[in-house]
């Protein structure tokens, strides 16, 4: 089969042939018919520049070979995280396969084990601890909504005020591939919506920036979550992320079913929303229990 770049250097004259910019915004087109979110368009994208700055030359005109030692090196020498060199392959991945169309066979063979970990979790208490330290009103109704609501924080961020339905006590979320679900919200934090648009009048994001006709920035909203984490004295690792988890763990501690849970966060398998049955009190409770019951025969 021909692949897309063979056919176009068969059409294009010498001087008209595709360039390094050319095929960065037709993999950013390719990422977005594939439904990628743009965070994963600029990590993949990344991948890619790391590549090429790895053999100093222009990503398309490196071989496949080349992509084996570049692997090889990231994984035995580069001292970067397993989740980073899962990424950087997976961007590689895409720009040779979809983008440049290149049936190569180092693609089936490399397998990246998928590291295994549970996040960080905050308890209810820890959760109000630091709400109760963010001060400037959008971040704080940003992250009360992430944690009420479980969102992701791309999720929050892309949120519009006619997304909110009060008719119907839901949120309409946009999330990964464009997937768009319904998510309940308690009354009270409807009203804090509704106190939170009667103060700055946002529109048409729901957290817009007061500069710019666009929804507040990632780093701002971090910034302001790990400012608040450190005033209420958390010495956990966590990030704004973090509250999405515990609104999972929270919910399954209160009894609720897992499938319903894993259709308020998005996730198209269930085993994405069974790791938060690790990381409940009352799992280390019930597993307590029947150990000391277990153990007392002895």
């Amino acid at each position: 089969m021909t692949s897309y770049r063979e056919h176009y250097n068969k059409k294009a004259t010498k001087s008209e042939k595709p360039h390094g910019n050319f095929f960065r915004q037709r993999m950013i087109e390719d990422m977005e018919l594939h439904g990628l979110a743009n965070s994963t368009h600029k990590r993949y994208i990344e991948g890619v520049r790391k590549l090429s700055r790895y053999y100093k030359r222009s990503p398309e005109k490196i071989k496949e070979e080349e992509v084996r030692n570049f692997i090889v090196y990231l994984i035995r020498e580069s001292g970067l995280a397993p989740d980073t060199i899962r990424v950087i392959f997976y961007g590689v991945k895409f720009f040779y396969m979809k983008t440049l169309g290149h049936d190569w066979k180092i693609f089936n063979i490399i397998r990246l084990p998928k590291p295994k970990h549970l996040p960080v979790v905050l308890s209810f208490e820890e959760v109000r601890r630091v709400l109760s330290h963010v001060r400037h009103p959008t971040y704080k109704m940003a992250l009360t909504l992430i944690y009420a609501c479980g969102l992701r924080l791309s999720e929050c961020l892309n949120l519009k005020v006619e997304d909110i339905d009060s008719s119907r006590m839901v949120l309409r979320v946009k999330g990964k591939g464009n997937k768009l679900r319904y998510i309940p919200f308690p009354k009270h934090v409807l009203q804090l919506l509704r106190n939170y648009w009667r103060l700055c009048r946002p529109h048409p994001w729901l957290f817009q920036s007061t500069h710019r006709q666009k929804p507040i920035s990632t780093n701002s909203i971090q910034g302001a979550f790990r400012d608040a984490r450190d005033q209420a004295g958390i010495n956990k690792k966590a990030t704004v992320h973090t509250l999405r988890h515990s609104y999972a763990t929270h919910l399954l501690e209160n009894e609720v079913d897992v499938r319903i849970i894993q259709g308020a966060l998005g996730h198209n398998s269930s085993k994405s929303t069974e790791i938060y049955t690790h990381l409940t009190a009352k799992t280390n409770l019930i597993l307590n229990n029947a150990v000391n019951r277990m153990m007392s025969k002895l």
